[in-house]
């Protein structure tokens, strides 16, 4: 059984304490915030569980294992390296920190101290995506042309993040998991319209193989949604993460082309339809599912697919994204994969 101490119970805390609770390899037994009136909430749902205010409580008991750190992005990089100097495992809610240099000192850290890190990227253990990365693996798609993905909404409206530091890590992930090639390039643009930050941008990534990547987030939209369209040479597909049943459709669509008849080297188009169907997506909570995947990858000493240096990745690919908007969407290169070792 491992035993989680938790700093922070704002929105997402409650979530990870409930999961958390609900599996029979891994429980909380502290969890620390600086509001006394939600711990108070803690201490009403949970009786069992001590609370407090100082996270050094949390990162130095004996009794702790893991140090869920679901705090604001700003602070994971100093209560991560705590918990990692101190002996314990860190779970460590998205973006995994503010800067790729503090990405790169947690993972050496670790690895250094022989401990895991996982990054919250719930995503990765939903049955959409389980199943995406399994019609990929078996090459349903063919080979992959492009990724394009649209996450808007109404707010939620932050004040020490963009858009893009905000809801691009969820697509960030599952672009990175999903596509095993990873990009060399990105353009970027944005606006600000409210508070000073962007609340509207347009991330555009380059690979290698001509696979292009596309995400849009957007704080501003009149309404929610949550689509991805994965283009493949075989297949294409639509996932709606919106959708109750059928969040998943796969389509026989796609392009042809071939030499004309006079053996010339102009290519003919020939479009080809055929069949849409609905695969069955495992219906599990996704959050439930990663924290049981956390304990296994401890006790078996495995590293987990959302390690430190997945979370590096999208730090990365966040700071490059936020540098061309700063740069009015000039190209940012992302080449060179390995990290700098210490």
């Amino acid at each position: 059984m491992l035993r989680f101490g938790v700093i922070g119970y704002g929105y997402w805390g409650p979530n990870i304490v409930r999961n958390c609770n609900n599996t029979a390899v891994t429980k909380v037994v502290a969890v620390c915030d600086q509001r006394p009136e939600v711990l108070h909430k803690v201490t009403q749902s949970y009786p069992d569980i001590r609370i407090t205010t100082d996270s050094s409580h949390i990162i130095t008991a004996p009794d702790i294992d893991v140090v869920a750190v679901i705090t604001p992005v700003w602070t994971h990089f100093k209560l991560a390296k705590a918990a990692l100097e101190n002996g314990k495992h860190v779970f460590v809610e998205k973006p995994f920190t503010f800067t790729g240099h503090e990405a790169e000192e947690l993972v050496n850290l670790a690895e250094h101290k022989g401990l895991k890190i996982m990054v919250d990227h719930t995503f990765l253990f939903t049955g959409a995506v389980k199943k995406i990365r399994q019609l990929i693996d078996e090459d349903t798609l063919g080979s992959l042309y492009y990724y394009d993905s649209t996450r808007v909404n109404l707010g939620l409206f932050q004040h020490d993040v963009n858009v893009i530091w905000d809801l691009a890590p969820h697509d960030l992930s599952i672009m990175d998991y999903l596509i095993a090639e990873k990009p060399i390039g990105v353009v970027a643009t944005g606006a600000k319209h409210l508070n000073g930050l962007d609340d509207i941008a347009f991330l555009t990534f380059y690979f290698e193989r001509n696979i292009i990547g596309h995400i849009n987030v957007n704080w501003l939209s009149p309404v929610k949604v949550r689509t991805t369209l994965i283009g493949g040479q075989k297949k294409m597909l639509v996932w709606n993460d919106l959708e109750t049943d059928e969040k998943i459709r796969v389509y026989d669509k796609g392009v042809e082309k071939k030499a004309n008849a006079e053996g010339i080297y102009e290519m003919l188009v020939k479009y080809r339809t055929g069949d849409m169907w609905a695969p069955q997506v495992e219906n599990t909570e996704a959050l439930k599912a990663e924290l049981e995947y956390f304990a296994r990858c401890i006790n078996d000493n495995s590293t987990p697919i959302n390690d430190g240096m997945a979370g590096w990745r999208v730090v990365r690919m966040l700071e490059a994204a936020n540098e061309s908007v700063k740069n009015r969407g000039s190209m940012v290169e992302l080449r060179g994969e390995e990290l700098v070792r210490v």
